[in-house]
């Protein structure tokens, strides 16, 4: 048996851990700051990539692959890139190992490389570098590709999904002939992201750009989507990047257009990654353990059949084998636990930290009564209803849960989400949690001093900002364009 789950408002941290543990998704790894993903964790996360790939498709992507190591010398061509992730680099200096004198596994000083090569943080370099050798004319426009791949940035503090050193993702870089495409691409893919986050994970989710701090490193332009978790905090749960010409002018990426004149590519980037599990975790699961909604959980059903004579086992699981027959044949993810080891309420247990959303009993006196049990894992709550119409009902409580989680963590979001006019209000509710709306002077320095003396950082500023809300920064008293979005974040 799984060990007991502490509570949220106990220990927030550790809740999130038991969680992760009892939910068989991820456990730390030897190599420090590494996770190693359970069979679980990854069937969660294959639905996941497998949903953003069809999406990435249908709006006119292609996949490639990249190697994970990049000439160090690519990194130094566009400066603030590498100013960007310069701390976080793994870097390769040998070829293999040898041993010295005592024995010791020491790097081959015979085999130093030369040049170095750094372990992937993100691929932009030497993506760019190869388009510059793919485009000529403005026929070969617009690139539009994706890879799924893993990157490594070397993190102090890590915790499960949320921060590895090494973790999954997928990066798209596309290249296109206009600074307009360019920016409608980023902001089509960061749409993408927010229909994924809510119509998928059932997350609600905020739209906004990035201010320049903030900004990734080489971009003109930011785009996120940020989501509000259980204890307040928030999470970036998605990047669109408008990366301008300035790739495309460090890698001398240049085509000939219809004018014929030679112009610089105008490029994007955009990822998601394993970090989104740990999003879905914080925004659903509960005391008791994991909860998933139906869209990407690994098993949306688990059947567990009840029966303690040799008697009862053939007809007790000849109907659920049946019933298993007719859920699958209407796509429906089914488990059977055929697990006789264990006890009932052992396997019942067992599903519920798993987060399977729905979970039928049937027992002998089930068969005698044409019944099956049905319990829902979000609102623990239990009914027993007739084995003719069971199919229909399993679909439309699919949809129930997933509906239902969307609407019990907008609320939540609704209920958290404040709007300020005075610092010291602001550092009050601040404290307490939640998106707070107040104004900012648009400058650094009092981004700077925020973040400093209260531990937010401004979230996004919203595309919709609305002209006519200007006002004074809450700190500083200057005039502001309106009002940015500020959390406590991960």
């Amino acid at each position: 048996m799984a060990e007991a789950v502490t509570p949220r408002d106990e220990d927030y941290s550790q809740w999130y851990q038991d969680v992760v543990r009892n939910g068989q998704l991820a456990e730390n790894s030897p190599a420090r700051g590494c996770m190693i993903i359970k069979p679980n964790g990854m069937a969660l996360w294959e639905n996941m990539r497998d949903q953003l790939d069809q999406m990435f498709k249908d709006t006119g992507h292609e996949n490639y692959y990249f190697p994970l190591f990049i000439p160090e010398r690519f990194m130094e061509r566009e400066a603030e890139h590498v100013e960007g992730f310069a701390k976080e680099c793994a870097v390769v200096t040998h070829s293999r190992l040898t041993q010295d004198e005592e024995g010791n596994l020491i790097p081959d000083p015979e085999s130093e490389l030369g040049e170095n090569y750094i372990v992937r943080p993100t691929s932009e370099t030497i993506i760019w570098d190869t388009y510059s050798k793919w485009i000529q004319s403005y026929r070969d426009l617009p690139l539009l590709y994706n890879q799924w791949a893993n990157v490594v940035r070397w993190e102090m503090r890590p915790r499960l999904f949320l921060r590895t050193a090494e973790f999954l993702w997928q990066e798209g870089h596309t290249a296109h002939a206009t600074r307009e495409e360019a920016v409608e691409e980023a902001e089509r893919m960061l749409d993408v992201y927010s229909t994924f986050a809510e119509e998928y994970m059932a997350m609600p989710v905020r739209q906004g750009r990035k201010t320049a701090s903030e900004r990734f490193p080489g971009a003109v332009d930011t785009y996120c989507i940020e989501a509000l978790m259980q204890d307040g905090k928030a999470l970036q749960a998605g990047t669109s990047h408008f990366l301008g010409q300035n790739f495309a002018k460090a890698f001398d990426c240049t085509f000939t257009d219809e004018n014929n004149e030679e112009t610089y590519v105008w490029a994007t980037s955009w990822g998601v990654s394993t970090r989104l599990i740990g999003g879905l975790i914080m925004t659903h699961s509960d005391d008791q353990g994991l909860v998933l909604p139906p869209k990407l959980a690994p098993h949306q059903v688990v059947i567990v059949p009840l029966f303690f004579d040799d008697d009862q086992e053939g007809p007790v699981m000849e109907k659920c084998e049946q019933l298993q027959a007719k859920l699958e044949d209407q796509g429906i993810r089914v488990k059977m636990d055929d697990n006789h080891t264990q006890s009932p309420g052992w396997r019942f247990s067992e599903h519920e930290l798993r987060g399977v959303p729905i979970r039928l009993a049937v027992g002998p006196r089930d068969l005698e009564n044409d019944n099956v049990e049905v319990a829902r894992r979000d609102t623990q709550t239990k009914e027993v209803v007739p084995q003719q119409g069971i199919v229909d009902r399993v679909l439309t409580l699919l949809d129930d849960v997933q509906q239902g989680l969307y609407d019990q963590a907008l609320e939540r979001e609704e209920n958290n989400t404040h709007v300020v006019d005075d610092y010291d209000t602001f550092r009050e509710v601040i404290d307490e949690g939640g998106f707070v709306w107040a104004h900012w002077d648009g400058t650094e320095e009092t981004e700077a001093r925020i973040q400093d003396e209260t531990s937010a950082t401004i979230r996004l500023i919203p595309f919709d900002r609305d002209e006519h809300d200007t006002g004074e920064d809450m700190v500083t008293g200057e005039p502001s364009e309106g009002r940015v979005l500020f959390a406590q974040a991960y």
